[in-house]
């Protein structure tokens, strides 16, 4: 059996037997409430925390920095308050962990020789005209090279819809 059928299975099942054993130790209304509050909780992490990657993930392409790093921080922190939202205390102990930025930075170390990150960004920052891309085609027309007229044949000559 393949490892995430697995998972599918057996998470659901662990979430449940994780909420009828909080339950019966701290009652069902304790439990309730702590289930909302984790999935409260979960929606402010990511709102505060998203908010910051996204502007350091903007800041590093904007230097022209391999981008790469954030974007495991900003999956993670995803992944995290999905964990969190969700009913359940063993998700929301994962989600917890996941918010911390060295467990990150440790998924980081592991998923970086696995992960290619293609970019087109200038080494020096240098903007330029096109926005910090470089060009690798660029076709440049005369004006008598290049006109506008439609073909007579062309299926989009016909009858406009909502033209009289």
């Amino acid at each position: 059996m393949r490892l995430p059928l697995v998972l599918f299975i057996l998470a659901p099942l662990l979430e449940i037997a994780s909420l009828i054993l909080v339950g019966q130790a701290i009652g069902v209304l304790w439990t309730l409430a702590l289930v909302v509050f984790s999935a409260a909780l979960g929606l402010f992490l990511l709102k505060q925390q998203g908010a910051g990657i996204l502007q350091r993930l903007q800041e590093e392409t904007r230097r022209g920095v391999d981008p790469g790093r954030e974007l495991v921080h900003a999956a993670l922190l995803v992944v995290a308050a999905f964990l969190l939202i969700v009913p359940g205390f063993v998700g929301d102990v994962i989600g917890l962990l996941l918010f911390v930025p060295q467990l990150r930075d440790l998924f980081w170390q592991i998923l970086k020789p696995r992960i290619i990150v293609r970019s087109h960004f200038t080494k020096n920052g240098d903007h330029g005209r096109n926005g910090g891309f470089e060009a690798e085609t660029v076709v440049d027309l005369d004006k008598d090279e290049f006109t506008r007229e439609p073909r007579k044949d062309s299926p989009w000559n016909g009858p406009r819809i909502g033209r009289d």
